[in-house]
C-alpha cells in the first residue's frame, strides 16, 4: 500500500509538471487552469482556485478549473499576471530572477519556472565548473549556470518529465547554449557517474521527492571532494508538524512534502556533508519558507 501511495505521488508530480510544460509550449502565455499559470509574466491577472495555503501548482488550478469552490474563501488567490503576481507576493516562479537574467534567456524558460528561489545566484559558480541541476524543468537554472561557468564549464539538468525535457532542450537551442545537457531520470537515481560535478543546485524540487535521503545521498555521490550544494527549497519551521504542513498546502504544491530546517540539516549530515546551513528567505505559507540550503562534501 505504501509503495502504491508513493508511486501515486510521483505520478501526480510528473503530471503536474507535464501540464506546466505543455501550457508554455502551446501558447507561451499560460492561463488560469494551466498548472497555476506556470509562472506567467504577462497579461491581466485571472482568478485561480485556491487559498493562500494553496498558491502552488497541485492545489491551484492544476485540475483545470479557473475559479473553484474556494474562490469565495477569505484568502482566495490570483495566479496569473505580471511576474506571476500572486496576491500574497512573488513567491514562486520567474519573478525571483533579476532583470539581467530575464533579458539573457528565452521567455519560455521563465514562463516554465516554478521554483521558489534563484539557486544560481547563491551557488557562487565559477568559470570552468561542472554544475548539476536537480529537477531542471524548463531549463532556466541550467542555462543560467551555463552562462556563469562559461565555455570551459558544463551544466547538466536532470528531470523525470519528458515534456519538460523537450521544452528545456528547445530553450537551450533558442539560447544557443552548447555547454548543456538535459538527462531524463529521477533525482533519487541521478544518471551521472561518481564525482561528476563540482556543484549541485536545485530549485524547489527536493521537497517533491518521495525519498529525500536517497536524493541527498545521490548529491553526495556525484559531487567531487570539496564540491558544494546550493539549493533553493521550501522548508518548514521546526515546530510545524508534517500534519500541519499537509493542512497548509498540497504535496505537488511544494508544501506538504517540505522538510523542517532541522530535518534538512540532519539529512545532510547523514549523507556525509559538512558546513551545512539553511537560511530562510521569504514565507510561502504559515510556518513554511523559501530557503537557501548550502553544504560541502569533505
Amino acid at each position: 500500500m505504501e509503495d502504491d501511495m508513493t508511486e501515486n505521488l510521483v505520478e501526480q508530480v510528473r503530471n503536474r509538471y507535464a501540464e506546466a510544460a505543455l501550457a508554455v509550449s502551446r501558447s507561451g502565455a499560460p492561463q488560469a487552469g494551466d498548472a497555476c499559470c506556470a509562472g506567467a509574466r504577462a497579461g491581466a491577472a485571472e482568478p485561480c482556485c485556491g487559498t493562500a495555503a494553496d498558491l502552488t501548482a497541485g492545489s491551484c488550478c492544476s485540475t483545470g478549473s479557473a475559479v473553484a469552490e474556494t474562490a469565495g474563501s477569505p484568502a482566495a488567490a490570483s495566479c496569473c499576471g505580471t511576474a506571476q503576481a500572486l496576491e500574497t507576493g512573488d513567491q514562486f516562479g520567474g519573478a525571483l530572477y533579476d532583470a539581467d537574467d530575464a533579458a539573457a534567456l528565452p521567455e519560455a524558460a521563465f514562463l516554465a519556472s516554478l521554483g521558489c528561489g534563484n539557486p544560481t545566484a547563491v551557488a557562487d559558480l565559477r568559470a570552468g565548473e561542472r554544475v548539476l541541476d536537480l529537477g531542471s524543468g524548463g531549463g532556466i537554472d541550467v542555462l543560467l549556470s551555463a552562462r556563469r561557468v562559461g565555455p570551459t564549464g558544463f551544466a547538466y539538468g536532470v528531470d523525470m518529465t519528458p515534456e519538460m525535457l523537450d521544452l528545456a532542450r528547445s530553450n537551450a537551442a533558442t539560447a544557443g547554449a552548447t555547454n548543456v545537457e538535459f538527462l531524463e531520470g529521477r533525482i533519487e537515481a541521478v544518471p551521472l557517474p561518481d564525482a561528476a560535478v563540482d556543484v549541485v543546485i536545485s530549485n524547489c524540487v527536493v521537497n517533491l521527492s518521495v525519498d529525500k535521503p536517497a536524493v541527498l545521498s545521490e548529491v553526495f555521490r556525484v559531487l567531487v571532494p570539496g564540491g558544494r550544494v546550493g539549493i533553493s527549497d521550501v522548508v518548514a519551521d521546526d515546530d510545524v508538524t508534517p500534519e500541519q504542513r499537509a493542512e497548509r498546502g498540497s504535496y505537488v504544491g511544494c508544501i506538504a512534502g517540505a522538510l523542517s530546517r532541522q530535518e534538512y540539516l540532519d539529512g545532510l549530515a547523514a549523507a556525509g556533508f559538512t558546513d551545512a546551513s539553511v537560511t530562510f528567505t521569504h514565507e510561502v505559507a504559515p510556518g513554511l519558507h523559501g530557503a537557501i540550503v548550502r553544504a560541502v562534501k569533505p
